[in-house]
């Protein structure tokens, strides 16, 4: 299943396999886009194994870093996450603890 978000540039796509989902983003994901996204993530069978591959990922803003903040709390395991992503999610995890 693919899905491309009009002209904004986000775009995902969800790979299946036997137990477990991988959702690989692509483009610049905003807070607008995080209603479709959780909506896709809740469709999924409890407990299964859920990814989001960030590859391809070029620009977040800050409300989406919270998301993969708590989509990573909940043991949704963030792959090929890029290092800044990672930097981010680690210092808005340091300014709530």
């Amino acid at each position: 299943m693919q899905y491309r978000n009009g002209n904004k540039g986000i775009m995902w796509r969800i790979q299946r396999s036997a137990g477990s989902r991988v959702f690989s983003l692509g483009g610049r994901i905003q807070a607008d886009d995080l209603a479709e996204l959780q909506k896709l993530l809740c469709l999924e069978e409890p407990g299964q194994t859920i990814g989001l591959d960030l590859q391809d990922i070029t620009v977040v803003d800050r409300d989406v870093v919270k998301f993969l903040a708590r989509c990573e709390s909940e043991n949704i395991k963030l792959e090929n996450c890029p290092a800044y992503i990672r930097k981010w999610i680690d210092s808005e995890r340091g300014a709530t603890s």
